[in-house]
């Protein structure tokens, strides 16, 4: 097993066009749980445990991910003649921990990840790529693994404390994406309400193009395990819960974003059921939320604006799609650095005006960069964050205080109503605009006010809200579904 910390190795290997999967593979499923570990300079990776389930019930056709996404790559070479026979692009938390102000100070902090393939016949070089500051892979980590080494765990899910629920089935797992929402949070008495809530974010999901369409693309199942108790945790508060996925608010130290730490529970949990992406969804009604391409995306059942967590998170961890807003504060720091172009389809750092990211979606003869009304809208909604967090710290500190819980249920209502006067008059501002609806390169995006921009005014990856995708992110999310299906 090879170590390598920022020495990058370049790989020399021979890339083979439609590759069999019955030549390498065999119909299971390999998962590679490694730790993964570091700060803002270094990173460590080591095995933890590898598994073997029977069924890979996933596209045996489209094993290269040619996409282009994701900070890392997972890369598996057959070991005798160097043939790359599989790949899959991904973001994970600890790259985004890198871009935090812990990580930046020198404090290392260890993350469990998994990759997911197929089962290999013989010998695999497992390689993990990561992109530089330029954005170019560069080998970070490789080890050799031998498919029938003693060590390997045989899995057979079957805890009878899980119970599975098929919310949509339309077509062989083959053929289909199949996702799965695990319920978090949710206690033993709250079987019914896990029931309802999913019965309701499935017909929310095939109400959302390109998903609508599309429905006879999606599996879509539930698996729940019962929490100890109701809720997640808000460490902002002072209130924990023991909970089955450990799901909590105030990831990396932002407020609102919510993840869990727990991946080998959730992938275990996961495995009951074939799947190809994960939702996690959380028993809980404040805003909160998080997506992480080719991970898995969170979203609060009963939140004011959960339909759109629900489908803007799916966005980034299906779709590999960029937040375009920037005026919300984040836990990140330089996370797109400045003149290097995002690798995510909808935003882009207009290195050249003569190639637009989404040329062929342009709207005849809009000017580039499109000019629009910037200053007054970032006026406005910075005014609005301000109050925001100031709402949000509020209520923070009277449950951290165990004020009474009229008091807080009062200050949960102020927040929720000024919360929805801003999004609608955000609304009723972007469509007031000459350029409402026109396909252009509009600046602000990704976090930044200045040098990123993205296709549309407005989006569901830009506001909260019922509004579609733009279609340049509605076209995005076609390619991945084609990837998966066909």
């Amino acid at each position: 097993m090879r170590i390598i910390f920022f020495f990058f190795l370049a790989a020399i290997t021979t890339q083979a066009q439609g590759i069999s999967f019955d030549s390498y593979f065999e119909d299971a499923v390999m998962r590679i749980d490694y730790y993964h570990t570091g700060d803002s300079d270094t990173e460590i990776f080591t095995i933890d445990r590898i598994y073997k389930y029977r069924d890979w019930g996933r596209n045996r056709n489209k094993l290269i991910d040619n996409f282009n996404n994701g900070r890392y790559y997972i890369k598996i070479y057959d070991e005798q003649t160097g043939v790359l026979i599989y790949s899959k692009g991904m973001d994970s938390y600890f790259g985004e921990y890198q871009t935090s102000s812990d990580a930046l100070k020198g404090i290392r902090k260890t993350f469990h990840e998994s990759a997911i393939i197929p089962y290999p016949h013989k010998n695999i070089k497992f390689t993990i790529e990561k992109r530089n500051r330029e954005k170019l892979l560069h080998e970070i980590y490789t080890t050799v693994i031998d498919p029938k080494h003693v060590d390997i765990i045989q899995a057979n899910p079957a805890d009878k404390n899980v119970s599975v629920y098929k919310c949509s089935m339309n077509g062989p797992s083959e053929e289909c994406v199949d996702v799965v929402i695990l319920g978090e949070g949710y206690s033993e008495s709250e079987y019914e309400k896990f029931v309802t809530d999913i019965n309701r974010f499935t017909s929310i999901f095939f109400d959302v193009e390109p998903y609508k369409s599309l429905k006879n693309k999606f599996n879509l199942y539930g698996v729940l395990k019962f929490s100890t108790e109701s809720g997640v945790d808000e460490p902002r508060a002072g209130i924990f819960k023991e909970t089955t996925l450990n799901a909590t608010f105030n990831s990396l130290g932002s407020e609102r974003y919510l993840l869990t730490e727990d991946n080998k529970t959730m992938r275990d949990l996961a495995a009951y059921v074939p799947y190809d992406a994960v939702y996690i969804m959380v028993n809980h009604n404040r805003y909160g939320g998080g997506g992480i391409y080719n991970l898995y995306c969170t979203f609060t059942a009963d939140a004011q604006f959960s339909k759109y967590l629900f489908i803007h998170e799916f966005g980034h961890s299906f779709g590999g799609l960029a937040d375009e807003y920037y005026t919300s504060s984040t836990a990140y720091n330089d996370f797109y650095p400045r003149g290097v172009e995002p690798v995510e389809p909808n935003i882009t750092a207009l290195l050249s005006k003569n190639r637009v990211k989404w040329s062929e979606y342009l709207t005849e003869g809009i000017e580039i960069p499109t000019p629009w009304e910037k200053q007054d809208f970032d006026d406005m909604d910075m005014k609005w964050q301000k109050e925001r967090t100031e709402l949000n710290n509020k209520i923070a500190e009277l449950k951290r205080n165990k004020a009474p819980s009229q008091k807080i249920v009062d200050a949960e209502k102020d927040y929720a109503v000024k919360d929805k006067e801003h999004s609608e008059i955000v609304d009723k501002y972007l469509k007031s605009s000459r350029y409402w609806n026109k396909v252009g390169v509009f600046e602000g995006a990704g976090y930044s006010s200045k040098g990123l921009y993205r296709p549309m005014l407005d989006c569901i990856m830009f506001s909260k809200g019922e509004k579609p995708f733009c279609v340049v992110c509605e076209a995005a999310i076609r390619k991945v579904i084609k990837h998966y299906t066909e």
